[in-house]
């Protein structure tokens, strides 16, 4: 198994989804991140991530970590919520971005704002001005979720 795959068995075992792992350079210290995000469901809305299951996700990879170590040299263990306004590079993230604004850029230089509807194969569907759009995943050259106060 992948070290990718044995953390996201450990996120599914908290009752989380994992959205994404990166590694990040912040001068001379390197980030391993790992960003979750709810399964459940509130008044249609995403449940937050707290603090305490943050805390008990990184108890948990810290220990396979030390084993297969994600990068050569030193770096932090970083887990958090990936935030209410974030990048979306995959089909699996459009899935779990399903009821939210997203805005994309299509590579034909056309840009979209609307509420992700679903998802299937590799087809995202959107309502933009109340008007379903239907998008191939294959035409996106940037998206990301977007909060409208």
């Amino acid at each position: 198994m992948s070290l990718e795959k044995d953390i996201e068995s450990f996120v599914k075992s908290v009752g989380l989804e994992l959205y994404d792992i990166s590694i990040v350079n912040d001068g001379e210290d390197s980030i391993y991140r790992v960003s979750v995000i709810s399964n459940e469901i509130e008044n249609e809305k995403r449940k937050s991530v707290s603090l305490d299951e943050c805390v008990n996700l990184t108890h948990l990879i810290s220990p396979l970590l030390d084993v297969t170590p994600p990068v050569s040299g030193d770096y932090r263990l970083e887990v958090g919520s990936p935030g209410i306004e974030r990048k979306i590079t995959t089909i699996k993230q459009f899935g779990l971005c399903i009821g939210e604004k997203v805005a994309i850029s299509l590579k034909s230089k056309e840009k979209l704002k609307g509420t992700l509807l679903k998802v299937e194969g590799s087809k995202i569907f959107l309502d933009v001005d109340n008007e379903e759009i239907v998008v191939d995943f294959g035409e996106i050259s940037k998206a990301k979720t977007y909060f409208e106060w």
